[in-house]
């Protein structure tokens, strides 16, 4: 009886709805600036792409033609205005209970969004996948990389102090999820040739 009494106290004060929705809330306060700038990119690229057209010794292009200085340019400000709403948000209605983000956190998770894409980009040509080719795993997680890597290298203290355990779970978990719904409305509408 003591035993069920005690492992019920623990299943109460460890699973309790607060202990995974928060954490939840705040993978997702935390990412959206890194969620945003990829379909800005989509929607709004187009131009001069990035590579200049140029290809290297194994004659596939740098980045591909789907990959433009308007689209990345954009697709960074919209990561950027998208986090700064947060920022002012969280001190005009006091959101103490999720991460607080600050205007250079939210400059590398959208900057480091899209040169993880451009790095999956780069190495997609490399290995002969065309442009639009799924790549699973690849595909989902190269703006969380990028995103990550740049805080790591600029804002590790941040990191640390706002990176559980429970947020990096659920940082995996929606990302996925998330990554297909998003392009499979891209698709829908005409944005995208492919669903993924």
């Amino acid at each position: 009886m003591f035993i069920s009494a005690v492992y019920y106290r623990y299943w109460e004060m460890h699973i309790s709805p607060e202990f995974l929705f928060i954490p939840l809330l705040s993978a997702i306060w935390i990412m959206m600036p890194a969620y945003v700038p990829n379909p800005v990119a989509a929607f709004l690229g187009g131009g001069r792409p990035i590579d200049g057209g140029r290809s290297l010794r194994d004659g596939r292009r740098i980045f591909g033609e789907g990959k433009t200085w308007r689209g990345f340019i954009l697709g960074v400000a919209a990561g950027v205005v998208t986090g700064l709403l947060l920022i002012v948000a969280q001190q005009t209605f006091g959101i103490t209970w999720l991460p607080g983000l600050t205007a250079p956190v939210v400059f590398f998770l959208a900057f480091g969004a899209l040169a993880g894409d451009l790095a999956k980009s780069f190495l997609k040509r490399r290995l002969g996948k065309e442009q639009g080719a799924e790549w699973l795993i690849a595909d989902q997680y190269d703006l969380v990389v990028g995103a990550v890597v740049l805080l790591l290298i600029f804002e590790y203290p941040w990191v640390t102090a706002n990176f559980s355990p429970l947020i990096i779970f659920w940082i995996i978990v929606i990302t996925p999820a998330l990554h297909r719904a998003v392009n499979i409305i891209g698709y829908m509408a005409g944005i995208k040739d492919v669903p993924w």
